[in-house]
């Protein structure tokens, strides 16, 4: 299940989300708390340009739903770079967003922010809490073919 639909408000669908995760909060490894940190957090400074459920705007792609996080750029989008790992979301998001105050939130936030967006698109977190060091293990599209070094490389 790598997409879901989105049919309640944001806030409301995160407890569901936290509350379905198969570890409490004060586990250690668990993401569960970074998860239900992330929506209010999305709701204050992601939600009034791509909506309350992330499916984006006329001006604004959607960060939640079927065509979520896409691997490239669509041609009127702000970024240029592929959204190979969650660590390519985090880095532009972490240098471009909010759009009306880039950089203007703790790393931590950036983060807790990826884990809850992330959870709702389906993907598996494995109980990790997501975070610069670890966000290059989440790949978004391991069926992708991706160029490195003049090697191709198969995920």
């Amino acid at each position: 299940m790598k997409n879901i639909a989105i049919v309640v408000g944001v806030p409301l669908l995160a407890v569901g989300v936290a509350v379905g995760c198969a570890r409490p909060p004060q586990s250690p490894g668990g993401n569960a708390d970074q998860v239900a940190q992330g929506a209010p957090l999305y709701v204050a400074h992601c939600a009034g340009c791509h909506g309350p459920t992330g499916a984006g705007g006329p001006h604004t792609p959607p960060v939640v739903g079927k065509n979520a996080l896409p691997l490239e750029p669509r041609p009127w989008q702000k970024r240029t770079a592929e959204f190979y790992t969650a660590k390519d979301v985090y880095d532009f998001i972490r240098t471009h967003m909010p759009a009306d105050k880039p950089g203007s939130l703790s790393d931590t936030q950036y983060a807790d922010i990826l884990a809850f967006d992330l959870k709702l698109n389906g993907y598996n977190l494995h109980h990790e809490r997501v975070n610069e060091m670890n966000a290059s293990n989440f790949v978004l599209h391991p069926d992708e073919t991706r160029v490195t070094s003049g090697t191709v490389k198969k995920k």
